[in-house]
């Protein structure tokens, strides 16, 4: 679901098309106005404009569901990613996306173990299109609550901006989710000019969000991320590393759902550069 990604949308149109064909993707226009969603070789539902009746999270928590049941009819699994989650699996596992689905299919709903993606400007030239983005972008941290139960063969209801769902489920540590908001400087701007104006429009990012944040501060805060003390080196990322054991949380209304602050993670995960083996998969 999207409005006005024009960087990123064919990017996510590109990888997930690669996995699974163009003609098994969905996109959600949320409205775009860029052109970003004109002449898609993917399939597009286009929102009617607003305002609607719902809020902005409630009728995306329920137009989501409501398009994820409707698949279920017709498919095995469904998979969402937001334009800037890429779902990558072990490359020395699994050769690609499909080969993870066709070979997790006892697992009703599966989680990823997620990482953003950190642009150190001072040591990392401007991104090259023609080259895979994990080649030229190496540093992560771990962010529990990004850890979204995204792939699923029943229909269980997501909630909490897909973060929760009516169902159990584990994340898998052969599978990452790679966020890229934070991939780059200059696109981490732009992003966050856009969303601050849209949360002010339409409250869609709540009081805590980065949303609020100015692209001056987040770009301040992705600098200090970066930054390690003289002589300290950058270990590599080990995806047995991380403590899973309080990351999903049930609740007493049936549903279940990864817990943690994106930004308290950013301050306080390690950073961790990805294994050699990752870098060619996106």
């Amino acid at each position: 679901m999207a409005r006005d990604e024009a960087d990123m949308l064919p990017r996510w149109v590109q990888y997930y098309g690669g996995q699974f064909g163009v003609d098994n993707l969905l996109v959600i226009d949320d409205g775009s106005v860029d052109g970003s969603t004109e002449n898609l070789p993917c399939q597009r539902y286009r929102l009617p404009a607003g305002p609607t009746k719902l809020p902005w999270v409630a009728m995306r928590r329920k137009l989501v569901n409501g398009f994820a049941r409707a698949l279920l009819a017709c498919y095995d699994v469904v998979v969402f990613s937001d334009v800037d989650e890429f779902l990558v699996p072990d490359p020395r596992r699994y050769d690609g996306l499909l080969d993870y689905v066709n070979k997790t299919g006892d697992r009703s709903v599966v989680a990823p173990l997620a990482v953003n993606v950190l642009h150190d400007a001072r040591l990392e030239p401007a991104l090259d299109p023609e080259q895979p983005v994990l080649a030229q972008r190496s540093l992560v941290k771990f962010v529990p609550g990004m850890c979204k139960p995204l792939i699923k063969r029943v229909p269980a209801d997501w909630s909490a901006g897909l973060h929760g769902i009516s169902a159990p489920f584990e994340i898998d540590r052969d599978l990452l989710l790679v966020h890229l908001k934070y991939y780059d400087t200059a696109f981490l701007a732009a992003v966050a000019r856009q969303r601050r104006a849209v949360n002010e429009q339409d409250d869609r990012g709540g009081a805590a969000s980065a949303w609020t944040l100015s692209a001056e501060e987040l770009a301040s805060r992705l600098r200090s991320w970066v930054e390690l003390p003289a002589g300290e080196e950058v270990e590599e990322f080990d995806p047995s590393e991380p403590d899973l054991s309080a990351v999903v949380s049930a609740h007493d209304s049936g549903f279940y759902r990864s817990v943690g602050s994106q930004l308290s993670a950013m301050e306080e995960s390690p950073l961790r550069r990805l294994p050699q083996h990752w870098r060619n998969a996106l």
